[in-house]
């Protein structure tokens, strides 16, 4: 699938902490990221000129004799892009006052690592807009989002149908029977499976819903603006396509999907992670546990008559 390629301006008087940590977390030769190395706040607004950058680091060091005023140039020379400041720990509190001058976040130096360079990436996307977000937030084997994005995306869609008082549709989908696949025809089969319900659920949903890979063998879409009856319309036409799916000859067989859906309105007080819970708890319940306790308490009930 094609991603689009994050780029990074990074402007710092000795890149090799900053620049280590980002080659970290995207190794030589990442066909999705693009570093660029100046030595100057001059330079570094003449690039933006060139680069279409989604996040821009600088360095206070290079920013002197004022500081504040490097910060809102650069801020205003490429405003939708999240500006993350590098300091001494001595330049702490300038570092914390560029924040109210156009930048989005810092770091110290000398304590960057991979770790934390990733968490504040992901922090500065997020806020800054979704298409930044889901690079960082896909399954690589389904390009779906992963359970962080899907978290994160389904609380501001959440937020968002609070706002406008609209309504959410969940459906929570588990391949049964992916273990067995794995188990019997190896790692190629498993992941040939969960390629193809990824393109089953993406030719179900809209292109503004949301969809993702929550785990091993777990998928997810959440319609939004999505009327209490679309709940069971949905799950059917997943269905109908999966056994489409199904009647394709493969060595592993038909797959086994589980599902669950549940309808959410602005009435509702739960956050976004309950309502995916309780969505996703259903398909923990094993799908005969319903019919063994009904005998169960027809045995009981026999008892008690004798």
């Amino acid at each position: 699938m094609n991603k689009k390629k994050l780029r990074i301006i990074l402007a710092e008087g000795h890149p090799d902490e900053t620049a280590c940590a980002l080659h970290t977390l995207y190794p030589e030769g990442s066909d999705s990221f693009e570093l660029t190395v100046v030595s100057g706040v001059s330079t570094l607004i003449a690039t933006l000129e060139i680069v279409n950058a989604e996040v821009i680091f600088l360095d206070l060091a290079l920013a002197h004799p004022n500081p504040m005023e490097a910060v809102r140039r650069v801020h205003r020379s490429a405003p939708s892009a999240p500006l993350i400041v590098l300091a001494e720990a001595s330049e702490k509190d300038c570092a914390i006052r560029s924040l109210s001058h156009g930048a989005q976040d810092y770091l110290l130096k000398g304590f960057i690592d991979s770790q934390t360079l990733e968490r504040v990436l992901r922090a500065a996307l997020e806020r800054n807009t979704v298409e930044g977000l889901t690079d960082l937030l896909r399954d690589s084997l389904t390009g779906l989002y992963a359970r962080e994005g899907f978290l994160t995306l389904g609380a501001r869609a959440m937020e968002m149908a609070k706002t406008r008082k609209s309504t959410l549709v969940l459906l929570c989908i588990r391949i049964a029977n992916l273990a067995a696949v794995r188990t019997g025809y190896g790692p190629s089969a498993a992941e040939s499976s969960l390629r193809e319900v990824a393109k089953v659920l993406a030719g179900s949903f809209r292109g503004t819903d949301i969809l993702a890979r929550l785990g091993e063998s777990q998928f997810a879409a959440l319609a939004v603006n999505a009327a209490e009856p679309s709940a069971p319309v949905l799950r059917q036409r997943l269905e109908k396509r999966v056994g489409m799916l199904n009647r394709d000859t493969r060595p592993w067989g038909p797959l086994e999907l589980r599902m669950s859906a549940r309808f959410w309105s602005a009435k509702e007080a739960a956050v976004f992670s309950e309502f995916l819970d309780s969505v996703e708890s259903e398909l923990r319940i094993p799908p005969d546990a319903g019919v063994e306790e009904t005998a169960k308490r027809q045995s009981v009930s026999t008892a008690e008559e004798r």
